[in-house]
């Protein structure tokens, strides 16, 4: 093969060209020629890191220390495989192993106590998780009596409603990296939970023959290309409505921007501009992938509780037409399931790791038939024969789904049946895709496809140690 003839600086030249698939591949056929080579493994592991693909990259790195049980860079690499899936006691284990033989590592004693600080806030949770009912943060906010202090000149609700020029306003505000006043924001959010909660987990909408809607996919706390969004593609309104299909925040360092734009515009255009959940509008992402830091650092922890409360209440899916389903992830683990149990999904909870709300939020297609097991190590790949039987048996065309980076910002596949769409060009700065979005138009439901490219932003670093999964270096 090729890497056996030339070694193995190809695939690194592929690591600097960020090119991991290519890494991926050839690493493949390393292992292929030398099984029982560590390295190949371990490479290989980093590679499915840099592509998310968390549930390959753990079983590469178990496979390297199969080989070699003094592999260091393999416990280092199932570690942040580990962490990435949220198995934090595993990931402290090899953690504490790689800071026991390399005492001077800066990096691993980082993540090593980072790792060891969420496995203790974990267990204090479960320690207070069986005091009574849960109540809400709002119960504990007196909004009426908030003070905006003379000082702060930023943008104003008017009598506590969004209106289209405090949208405006707050999107100036935001551009220059300025923060608005706390009560705003938490009327912002307690407003968006009241509006949420009535609301389906099964959006149904109806497009007349002479409207459209725009859909999104992750925007990852890309404020400035959501921006370049709207410039492209015109403000939200009633005659241009937009749905987003998840993951808003973690990853970009302008989440909090993002997500109380998206808020913003959901309360001025209830009726017209649309939110669906993603794997990252939860706890556990949160905690790994910076918004957590991010509200802590510009708020409070108190703020980022209400965040997870609002989040819970976000709708699972949405109904084009009778013809057109979205959701940020894909299909389900098992066959049988039907629009009416996605209407019957009781969401206001953190996902579980099973079932028709964790698949929802969570899988991805393949191109063979059948389900295997997921390459993220959450719910399933889902080929084809998949997609077509659940299309037939509940009467619909297509699915458009999200989730996944694409080099050109979309990917058609399953015979034009299953559609992805990703709206966070260059990916945390360093992944050189396009992003996109789709125009359904109401007369013939067939997708146009609009890309564009990332946007220059103010150069500010992550608020998260887990950020850093996209950016490691080879160790």
């Amino acid at each position: 093969t090729l890497t056996v003839k030339l070694g193995i600086s190809p695939c690194l030249s592929f690591f600097a060209d960020k090119d991991y698939e290519n890494a991926i591949k050839y690493y493949s056929e390393a292992v292929e020629a030398n099984p029982t080579n560590a390295v190949y493994y371990s490479n290989r592991s980093l590679a499915y890191l840099r592509t998310e693909c968390y549930g390959y990259a753990l079983a590469d790195a178990t496979k390297a220390l199969e080989i070699d049980k003094n592999y260091i860079k393999g416990y280092y690499r199932r570690a942040t495989s580990n962490m990435a899936l949220g198995k934090f006691k595993a990931a402290l284990k090899d953690y504490e192993t790689v800071v026991k033989v390399r005492p001077n590592d800066k990096d691993a004693k980082m993540k090593y106590q980072e790792c060891n600080k969420i496995v203790k806030q974990k267990a204090f949770e479960r320690a207070i998780a069986s005091d009574e009912i849960k109540k809400s943060v709002v119960d504990s906010l007196d909004i009426e009596n908030m003070t905006i202090e003379d000082e702060y000149t930023g943008p104003k609700l008017e009598d506590g409603k969004v209106t289209a020029k405090f949208m405006n306003d707050m999107v100036e505000w935001f551009k220059d990296q300025k923060k608005i006043h706390r009560k705003c924001a938490y009327q912002i959010l307690i407003s968006a939970k009241d509006l949420l909660s009535k609301l389906p987990s099964l959006v149904e909408i109806t497009l007349k023959e002479t409207e459209k809607i725009s859909i999104c996919g992750d925007t990852h706390g890309q404020f400035y290309d959501l921006l370049h969004i709207f410039d492209l593609n015109g403000l939200p309104s009633p005659a241009n409505p937009y749905l987003f299909n998840g993951d808003f925040v973690d990853r970009g360092s302008f989440s909090l921007e993002v997500i109380l734009t998206l808020f913003g515009y959901k309360l001025l255009y209830p009726d017209c501009f649309f939110l669906l959940r993603g794997n990252h509008e939860t706890d556990n992402m949160n905690q790994m992938y910076g918004f957590e830091g991010e509200i802590k650092a510009k708020y409070t922890a108190q703020m980022f509780q209400l965040f997870s409360e609002v989040f819970q209440w976000l709708p699972l899916a949405q109904c084009i037409n009778g013809k057109v389903l979205v959701m940020h992830g894909g299909l389900f683990s098992e066959d049988g399931v039907t629009l009416d149990d996605l209407r019957k999904i009781e969401r206001n909870r953190q996902p579980p790791d099973s079932g028709p709300m964790c698949d929802l939020l969570w899988s991805d297609p393949q191109p063979q038939n059948g389900r295997s097991v997921s390459k993220r190590g959450v719910s399933c790949q889902f080929g084809p024969d998949v997609t077509e039987r659940f299309l037939t048996e509940n009467k619909l065309d297509f699915i458009i789904r999200s989730h996944e980076v694409k080099p050109e910002g979309y990917e058609v596949t399953h015979n034009g049946k299953c559609i992805t769409v990703f709206s966070a060009p260059n990916y945390c700065d360093q992944m050189g895709n396009k992003g996109a979005y789709i125009h359904l138009r109401g007369s013939d439901l067939k997708p146009e496809f609009h890309q564009f490219t990332a946007v220059p932003h103010p150069n500010v670093k992550p608020m998260a140690y887990a950020n850093s999964l996209m950016q490691m270096g080879m160790m």
